[in-house]
C-alpha cells in the first residue's frame, strides 16, 4: 500500500530534512486541500506528523487533525511526541484510526506495551528509525534522531510482539529525506526475519524506481512525503507503480 505522508508545523505543510527543524522546506497547500488531492489519487491512507506537538505537548494541533479526519476521504495515522496516555486517547477519540509513536517505545516499554494491551495492536505503530552501524547493528535512535538507543531494533520487536504487536513503520535514517533510495536490504531483511509484522517503509524515495525495487522485499507498505510534496511523482503513479511492480 502507498501512504503518502504529511508533515505539519503551526497549520503549515513542511518537510524536515533528516529531522533537523533548522532544515525546514515549507509548502504553500492546504492541509485539507492535500488530503482531498490524495484521496482523489486513490490514496487509502494519510500519514500525519504533527511537528508543534512533538516540540510542545500544549500545542498540539488536534484541531487540525480532526478537520482533516472529518472529510472522511480517507484513514489516518497520526503521531509526533507522543508521550502519554492521553496524547494516544486524544488522537484516537477524533477518529484517527492509529496512532504512531517512537522514542516511547523505545525508552518505556512496559508503558507502550500496556497501551497495546488496552487499545489493541491494530491502534499502534511502532515508528522505529535505525541507525545501521558499521558492524551492521541496526539500532535505534531516538529523540528525534540526536540519541542512540543501543537498542537493536530484533531486541525491540522481540518484547513487543509479546503483546501481539502488529504496525511497524521503519526508517533507515541516513536515507530519510535525501531522495536517494531506500534501504531494500533492510526491509527485505526486517519481513523476512518477522512475517507476522505488517512493515511500513520510509526514507529516502525519490523516483517510481526506489518504488518498484521495495516490491521484491515483501514490505506491506511504503510512506511517501518530499518526493510527492516537490511533484518528482503523482500518488496515482506511485500506486499504479506499486501495484505493477
Amino acid at each position: 500500500m502507498i501512504i503518502p505522508a504529511i508533515d505539519l508545523i503551526d497549520g503549515e505543510v513542511v518537510r524536515l530534512y533528516q529531522g533537523d527543524y533548522a532544515q525546514k522546506t515549507q509548502y504553500a497547500k492546504d492541509p485539507i486541500a492535500v488530503v482531498h488531492e490524495y484521496a482523489d489519487a486513490g490514496a487509502q491512507w494519510l500519514h500525519i506528523v504533527d511537528l508543534t506537538g512533538a516540540k510542545d505537548v500544549t500545542k498540539r494541533q488536534l484541531t487540525l487533525i480532526k478537520a482533516m479526519v472529518d472529510t472522511q476521504r480517507m484513514s489516518f495515522q497520526a503521531g509526533g511526541g507522543i508521550r502519554s496516555e492521553e496524547d494516544v486517547a486524544q488522537l484516537l477519540d477524533i477518529g484517527v484510526k492509529r496512532v504512531v509513536i517512537g522514542s516511547l517505545a523505545v525508552k518505556e516499554p512496559e508503558l507502550v506495551k500496556g497501551w497495546m494491551q488496552k487499545y489493541g495492536p491494530e491502534s499502534i505503530v511502532l515508528a522505529l528509525d535505525v541507525n545501521i552501524n558499521a558492524a551492521g547493528k541496526k539500532c535505534i535512535a531516538t529523540h528525534g534522531w540526536q540519541e542512540d538507543s543501543g537498542v537493536e531494533i530484533e531486541a525491540l520487536l522481540n518484547d513487543f510482539l509479546s503483546v501481539g504487536a502488529k504496525h511497524v513503520l521503519c526508517t533507515d535514517i541516513s536515507r530519510d529525506g535525501t531522495l536517494q533510495g531506500a534501504n531494500a536490504e533492510l526491509y527485505a531483511q526486517m519481513k523476512a526475519q518477522f512475517p507476522s509484522v505488517v512493515w511500513q517503509a520510509s526514507g529516502g524515495i525519490g523516483s517510481l524506481d526506489d518504488i518498484a525495487r521495495l516490491q521484491p522485499t515483501n514490505v506491506d507498505g511504503v510512506i511517501l512525503g518530499r518526493a510527492l510534496l516537490e511533484g518528482k511523482f503523482t500518488v496515482a503513479e506511485a500506486i499504479a507503480c506499486w501495484q505493477d511492480a
